[in-house]
């Protein structure tokens, strides 16, 4: 399957290097959608992304971006853009390994519960 990772930069890349789980592409966008910093898309790597994706014949984009406001927004955006040409997924979001769920904050605990998988 020809799968391509999106990510924000290039320490998100390496950091899904390190799970050695990972075996696709990857692009690389430079930042996020941020009105407020006066990030567009323009700003972005977003028009190399919708080339390569339709060139490329990708069959699935998963987007990594950050669990944050501008990660959310950003991810809306590619999500709406690249679903004429392939199907779009985004990492799943929840509680770190080790952690106390008492001491989770709300929207984390929001996440966990969506994104939740039946037991094997």
């Amino acid at each position: 399957m020809n799968l391509l990772c999106v990510v924000a930069d290039s320490r998100d890349l390496l950091a899904l290097e390190r799970t050695r789980e990972y075996k696709g592409l990857y692009h690389v966008l430079g930042g996020l959608i941020s009105p407020i910093d006066g990030i567009g898309p323009e700003a972005l790597q977003i028009s190399n992304l919708v080339k390569r994706v339709d060139q490329d014949s990708i069959e699935e984009v998963i987007l990594a971006l950050t669990p944050s406001v501008e990660g959310d927004t950003t991810s809306l955006y590619l999500a709406r853009l690249l679903k004429p040409f392939t199907k779009v997924s985004r990492i799943a979001y929840g509680l770190p390994v080790g952690s106390e769920l008492e001491y989770a904050d709300e929207v984390t605990l929001t996440r966990a519960l969506e994104g939740r998988q039946a037991m094997q």
